[in-house]
C-alpha cells in the first residue's frame, strides 16, 4: 500500500510536470533581465528576450557573448572546440526582439525585469495578460515593490509570483521566490523547480517590503549613513568595522555605492510613503544630498567614496 508521504510526492512531481519550464519570456533587456536570459540559457531553455530599445539590446548581446565565451573559457580551458560549442549551444537559444506580445505566445515562463515603477508594470501586465496563454506563469523581479500590488491588474494572480535574483545574476546563487495569498501550490512549486533548474539556491518569503534581503540590507545601510551624518565615525572606519568586525566582504558604504545610492534613497522613499511610521524606512538626508548632487556611487564616479575612471 502507497504510503502518504509517496502519493505527496508523486502529487508534487505531477504538478511541476504540468507547469515543466522550457519557454522563457524575458521583459527588460538590462543588467537583471540579460543576466537572467544567461542562465535560463545555460540551463539549456529556450529564451526571448524583449527590449524596446534596439541599442539596449544589442549591449545585452554582447554582453551575454562575452559572459558566455569566459564560462566557456573556464569550463573547457584546454579544448578550444568544446567551449566553442558551448557558446554557441547556448547563444542559439536566446531570441531577441521588440514586440512584446508576440513574444510571449508560447512562453511558459514570463518574468518582467523593468523599471521599478508601478504604473509602468501595471500597464506592462495588462498587456501580457491578454497575450499569454492562459496556463503562462508570470513573474516579476522586482526589488522593492509589492508583488500583489503589481499581479492586481491581472486575472491570474494564482499564476503570479515574484522571482528575484541578485546583481550580477550569473555569479550570485540567490533565488528569492515570493508568494502572494493567491498564489497556488502548482505555482509556487513550479517556479521552486525552475529556479533550481537554472542553478540557483532558492528560499521562500512571503510579499513583504524588500522580501529577505533587502529588507535586511537597506535599514542597515541607511544606518551606517547616519552613523556618518552625526560624525559617530569615518567612512573608512564604518566599513573596516563590518569587515573585520563582522566578517562581512565589503562595508556598508562600499556596497551602497556599489548598489547605487539613488537605488537605496528610491527603496526607502518608497517604502516610507507607504509605512510612514517605521522608523527604519525613513530616508537619511546625506544620502538625498549626494544624490540631488549627482553623486551616485561608483557608476557616477563618486559616492561616499571617489572612483578612478
Amino acid at each position: 500500500m502507497a504510503t502518504i508521504g509517496n502519493m505527496l510526492k508523486r502529487s508534487f512531481s505531477t504538478n511541476v510536470a504540468k507547469h515543466a519550464i522550457q519557454n522563457v519570456t524575458i521583459i527588460g533587456g538590462g543588467l537583471m533581465g540579460s543576466g537572467i536570459a544567461q542562465v535560463t540559457a545555460q540551463a539549456g531553455q529556450s529564451v526571448t528576450l524583449v527590449d524596446v530599445s534596439n541599442e539596449i539590446l544589442k549591449k545585452s548581446e554582447t554582453a551575454i557573448q562575452t559572459s558566455i565565451a569566459r564560462v566557456a573559457k573556464k569550463l573547457h580551458k584546454d579544448d578550444p572546440t568544446a567551449a566553442k560549442q558551448l557558446s554557441e549551444g547556448v547563444l542559439s537559444r536566446i531570441k531577441y526582439v521588440h514586440d512584446t506580445e508576440k513574444s510571449v505566445e508560447n512562453a511558459d515562463l514570463i518574468i518582467e525585469a523593468i523599471i521599478e515603477n508601478i504604473e509602468i508594470k501595471h500597464k506592462l501586465f495588462k498587456v501580457l495578460d491578454q497575450a499569454a496563454p492562459k496556463n503562462t506563469l508570470f513573474a516579476s523581479n522586482t526589488s522593492s515593490l509589492s508583488i500583489a500590488e503589481i499581479a492586481s491588474v491581472t486575472k491570474r494572480k494564482d499564476k503570479f509570483g515574484g522571482l528575484h535574483f541578485f546583481n550580477p545574476v550569473p555569479v550570485m546563487k540567490l533565488l528569492e521566490v515570493i508568494r502572494i495569498p493567491e498564489t497556488s501550490d502548482e505555482t509556487y512549486n513550479s517556479m521552486m523547480a525552475w529556479g533550481k533548474s537554472i542553478g540557483k539556491t532558492c528560499i521562500t518569503c512571503k510579499d513583504t517590503p524588500g522580501f529577505v534581503v533587502n529588507r535586511l540590507l537597506v535599514p542597515y545601510i541607511a544606518e551606517a549613513v547616519r552613523m556618518l551624518e552625526r560624525g559617530d565615525a569615518s567612512a573608512e572606519d564604518i566599513d573596516i568595522a563590518m569587515k573585520l568586525g563582522a566578517g562581512y566582504p565589503m562595508g556598508p558604504l562600499e556596497l551602497a555605492d556599489y548598489t547605487g545610492l539613488d537605488t537605496g534613497v528610491f527603496i526607502l522613499e518608497g517604502w516610507h510613503k507607504k509605512f510612514p511610521d517605521n522608523p527604519l524606512f525613513k530616508p537619511v538626508e546625506l544620502q538625498k544630498k549626494l544624490v540631488e548632487q549627482g553623486k551616485l556611487g561608483r557608476k557616477s564616479g563618486e559616492g561616499f567614496y571617489k572612483y578612478s575612471k
